[in-house]
């Protein structure tokens, strides 16, 4: 793979990921009671700790989108 074929991968895999944070964020928000209902069919949880475990983890893939796509891709931008 030629290095402008990994950028266009990594762009895509950039917008790909933040479009489906933006879904997962959109979903927390407006369908929040619905999730919760979903989850704690399976789950004993209070909606604290659903609420804390959603932020934590949309914090977690926010950081893995940075780490894994997003600064590799500002890497190559820059090495030319």
């Amino acid at each position: 793979m030629t290095s402008n074929e990994i950028k266009e991968v990594l762009l895509w895999c950039v917008g790909i990921n933040y479009g489906a944070l933006v879904v997962w964020f959109g979903l927390f928000v407006f369908a929040h009671d619905w999730m919760y209902r979903l989850h704690t069919r399976w789950f004993k949880l209070s909606v604290e700790s659903f609420d804390s475990f959603h932020y934590l983890a949309m914090s977690i893939y926010k950081i893995g989108i940075i780490l894994l796509n997003l600064v590799p891709l500002i890497a190559l931008f820059l090495s030319r």
